[in-house]
């Protein structure tokens, strides 16, 4: 059953840059019907090499941000986030429902047939208890290659996916797990699909990529189902977005990740941090 007070609400969605948008893109494929904000820091990007207690801190600003406006469900786009962040938001904000980034060991595991997979993530992700929980659930018997590759979103966020020096960054990122044996690549950075293609292309035929968005969109969406707050299949979704850097660019590397037609159809709006708090700029 609806809930008329819910469903009309947007979906929030948050990321230390870019990254996100690659859950957004998914989210929004998936519910085309549904509403979606959509939080950039990138006054603070990369998270990667921050504290687990700063990353805490940031994200629990920015949700607090996105409850102000409003929103029925809060995705945490963003690994290092999640792993900083999902659990104390979720005691602490006991009436919001979260939707969180977990690296995804379980497939990987499942289907590797050379019994050693790797994961390509930032260091903080590596560092959090969820990493390690996840492995130690899921990945018995399994070698489990790491490797930070923090360049890899810095190319993101400049919207720089296909050129010589993201593909020599790929390399180098890559080198280790390939010659150690991998045959599944897990994608533990929201930032990391939109360099796919040069991914798989350094990985070869041989690995499978594996890239959680679409797991995690239809997470959200048997959350609201769930709740009965999934907006009416005959309703037009909008996207807006909010950014703590300059909404200009945010626009042009928008429009080089997704597409001009999906720019076209999203607002971009600035953002500022006041001490810990977090609010919309005229």
């Amino acid at each position: 059953m609806t809930d008329p007070a819910l469903s009309e609400r947007p979906i929030g969605l948050l990321d230390s840059g870019v990254g996100g948008l690659s859950i957004l893109r998914e989210v929004r494929a998936q519910l085309p019907a549904e509403h979606l904000l959509y939080l950039a820091d990138q006054a603070h990007v990369p998270y990667g090499p921050r504290s687990i207690e700063q990353v805490r801190a940031f994200t629990e600003g920015i949700a607090r941000f996105l409850i102000a406006q409003g929103v029925k469900l809060i995705v945490i786009a963003c690994n290092t986030a999640s792993a900083a962040a999902l659990h104390p938001l979720r005691a602490q904000f006991p009436g919001m429902p979260f939707v969180g980034m977990e690296p995804a060991v379980k497939p990987a595991a499942s289907a590797t047939r050379s019994g050693v997979i790797g994961v390509i993530a930032t260091e903080a992700t590596f560092q959090g208890e969820l990493f390690a929980s996840v492995v130690g659930r899921f990945a018995q018997g399994v070698r489990v290659e790491t490797r930070a590759c923090p360049e890899l979103v810095q190319l993101a966020e400049a919207g720089e996916t296909a050129s010589a020096r993201s593909r020599l960054a790929v390399r180098r990122c890559l080198a280790p797990l390939l010659e150690a044996g991998i045959d599944q690549l897990v994608l533990g950075c929201t930032h990391f699909p939109f360099l796919s293609e040069a991914i798989q292309a350094e990985a070869g035929p041989g690995v499978t990529l594996i890239d959680p968005s679409p797991a995690v969109a239809r997470q959200a969406g048997r959350v609201l189902g769930d709740r009965g707050a999934l907006s009416p299949a005959s309703a037009s979704g909008s996207v807006t977005c909010y950014t703590t850097g300059q909404p200009d660019a945010f626009r042009a590397v928008l429009e080089t990740l997704l597409g001009a037609e999906f720019a076209a159809l999203t607002g971009v709006h600035p953002a500022a941090w006041d001490g810990d708090r977090l609010g919309a700029l005229p």
